[in-house]
């Protein structure tokens, strides 16, 4: 394997919504490169790229898979995504370690909600990108009305370089306006012909040329002065230029694409080889001389492998052998790299080191994993973790045989490990193990997985809801707890008031407040509990242990035993025995007093409400609202964004169980959606 520096290594994230294209182009280049013979397909399991059993079974992509090319002297990585937008995780950490996003447009859809969240994450880095916009040849393929809702999204910044001559079933010509040809591939796509642009397109082409010298220019100075100068740009001045305006997130040239039938592939890879940015060219990009550093940035478990490591080198040259110290961890946690690895796809290539910038894995690490540091001096600042969108949908689960309930554990912690956007917990309050996700698609890829590969059957269902209970008027309560059974007895009396809690509210009136202290409860709210003895009828050293009886009491509710909160409670008058009394018989009294006055304090149960956030196309718009509508939700708030609509709106907890399996019907998988807890509210009587 040929040794590249680091001005000649190109890391591309190929990401987009689903049935964009990634895998397909990403095949496209490998027949291109000379690496494969024939271009494999989804549907018969056969390219490089989606490789893993649960790909082939689902035909759809599920991790990130590193792929290289070696290319007119250059080597490019390529992060292929998966696009099904429950795979999200994913395809952020493809962007976050590429210096370049490739960002794919279904030329049937346009920007797709998928699509808006992938740019929201690439904007907010600054990512240098380029927009390949894909499937022109499929017959409800629009390049006019794409482009028009790119411009929607990415305004004048999006500078396209191509136009097709045809679309649909015709296509098969594509006019390069930067180099001012007419690429005509035949039946087969691959290498075209380079031809004269014809008279009828040149205007246009020229146009755009036009636009592509004054775009280039105005990304320095010295290429400004000479623009003005001399009209035009040298092809090494346009080249500085773009990459200049690239690296400025100011400038994001447009290709067109057929990746099925290997049509611009090559001119796009051509580009990426002579524009795009290196690592070198990165303003993040570190010293070459500085210890060596990696950050992993993905780990896998491979059938007759292991687990596996893949990282970027930071800086620095990381040779076989090397010993790095995990500065992500507390103490001195070694690591041996034993071999290292180029990856592609399946099949892995031995190589002996590896430069700043480049992409590699190495097997086997014992303590390393994902979003971890790994230096040769351990004095540099470990890198901060990737962002994963939070979850989206909530499920238990558990073993269908009892058996194998700890044997889930282990598993969980795998699939967490391969994609961290896949979590799981034990929610100790309703003593269920719970996983958390995107979407259905994501758990039922984890089902197969589980079943498949661990051999764990496996039943995923509604999480238990964790309701609330609380008061709603004031209530008077008292014990009297009197215990006599030979020598020192119990005894102790208390009365108090209890009433619903609010911030600020106004001290109770009719009461000498002695002391008061307010306590945040571990489920949630707050308990304030105020002392109003006076004559000395309780010792204030028992006021703690009545309170402690009032938490005991607050921790089962009387509708269905769920935890109550929010209560101020007054202690205004008791009694106390001077030998008998002591904190057992006080906590005693107190938990019986507080029970009585709930009773008659008009208790209520709380449901957790959330805000979701919807985002469909304008033909999904009535259904998602009437969706809405059919979970006790309510829409408070619509805005438009590009072509598609925000609903925001206000549902239970409890309704949001298969949310994402009806968006996904109702708007032929061009929907989204995101939540955020909002806050407790009265349920239904029933």
């Amino acid at each position: 394997m040929k040794t590249y520096d680091e001005k000649h290594i190109k890391n591309i994230a190929l990401v987009g919504a689903s049935k964009s294209g990634m895998t397909t182009l990403a095949e496209a280049m490998h027949f291109e490169a000379g690496q494969i013979s024939r271009q494999g397909t989804i549907e018969a399991g056969s390219t490089v790229s989606d490789y893993h059993e649960v790909e082939k079974e689902k035909g759809i992509s599920v991790y990130t898979t590193p792929l290289h090319l070696d290319w007119r002297h250059y080597k490019i990585n390529i992060l292929d995504a998966p696009g099904v937008d429950d795979f999200l995780g994913e395809a952020m950490k493809a962007i976050r370690m590429a210096d370049t996003a490739v960002l794919m447009i279904n030329a049937q859809n346009g920007v797709e909600v998928t699509t808006e969240v992938l740019w929201s994450y690439i904007d907010a880095m600054r990512k240098p990108t380029i927009l390949a916009v894909n499937q022109l040849d499929h017959p409800q393929a629009s390049w006019s009305e794409t482009l028009s809702s790119m411009k929607e999204h990415f305004g004048n910044r999006m500078l396209p370089l191509q136009f097709p001559v045809q679309t649909g079933n015709e296509f098969h010509e594509i006019v390069d306006a930067l180099r001012m040809k007419l690429y005509r591939f035949g039946p087969n796509g691959s290498k075209p012909e380079k031809l004269e642009i014809p008279e009828e397109h040149l205007a246009q082409a020229e146009q755009m040329h036009k636009d592509i010298v004054e775009a280039a220019a105005s990304n320095k100075e010295e290429l400004l002065e000479h623009f003005i100068d001399q009209g035009n740009l040298t092809e090494d001045e346009l080249r500085e230029g773009l990459k200049i305006g690239m690296l400025n997130h100011e400038i994001f040239p447009v290709f067109c694409l057929s990746a099925k039938n290997d049509m611009g592939s090559g001119r796009l890879m051509g580009f990426i080889d002579n524009v795009a940015p290196s690592p070198v060219d990165l303003p993040s990009f570190d010293k070459l001389d500085g210890p060596a550093t990696i950050f992993i940035y993905k780990t896998g478990f491979e059938p007759n492998l292991g687990k596996v490591s893949y990282f970027k080198v930071i800086n620095g040259t990381l040779n076989t052998g090397d010993r790095l110290k995990n500065i992500s961890l507390e103490g001195n946690v070694q690591e041996t790299i034993g071999q290292l690895y180029l990856m592609d796809g399946k099949n892995r290539t031995p190589v002996n080191k590896l430069q700043a910038g480049d992409l590699g894995a190495a097997l086997k690490m014992k303590e390393a994993h994902h979003d971890q540091t790994l230096s040769a001096n351990g004095s540099t600042e470990p890198l901060p973790p990737t962002y994963y969108p939070e979850d989206r949908i909530v499920k238990a689960i558990t073993a269908v045989n009892q058996a194998d309930q700890e044997k889930i554990v282990a598993a969980l912690k795998k699939l967490e490990e391969q994609d961290p956007s896949f979590r799981y917990s034990f929610d100790s309050e309703q003593h269920q193990m719970l996983v958390g996700c995107q979407g259905e698609i994501q758990l039922e890829v984890n089902k197969w997985i589980l079943e498949n590969e661990f051999n764990l059957e496996v039943e995923f269902s509604a999480p238990k809801i964790a309701y609330r209970e609380s008061i709603t008027r004031p209530a008077i309560g008292s014990y009297r707890h009197k215990k006599q059974s030979g020598g020192s007895g119990q005894f102790a009396e208390v009365k108090m008031k209890i009433e619903p809690w609010t911030e600020n509210m106004p001290d109770p009136e009719g009461y000498s407040i002695r002391n008061r202290e307010k306590v945040d409860l571990p489920w949630g709210g707050t308990l304030e509990v105020i002392s109003a003895i006076v004559g000395g009828v309780i010792d204030s050293r028992f006021i703690p242990s009545i309170q402690k009886g009032i938490l005991e009491a607050m921790a089962n509710g009387p509708i269905d035993n769920y935890p109550i909160r929010d209560v101020r409670v007054i202690i205004f008058d008791g009694k106390m025995h001077p030998v008998d009394s002591n904190d057992m018989a006080f906590k005693m009294a107190g938990n019986h007093a507080f029970k009585e006055a709930v009773k008659d304090a008009k208790p209520i149960l709380l449901e957790p409400v959330m805000e979701v956030t919807l985002t469909v196309p304008e033909f999904a718009l009535g259904g998602a609202m009437t969706e809405v509508q059919s979970r006790r939700g309510i829409v408070i708030g619509m805005d438009l964004e590009g072509k598609n609509h925000k609903l925001i709106s206000h549902i239970p907890k409890a309704e949001i169980v298969g949310l994402s399996t009806q968006l996904r019907s109702l708007a032929h998988g061009q929907a989204g959606y995101k939540t955020r807890f909002l806050d407790l509210r009265p349920a239904p009587s029933s």
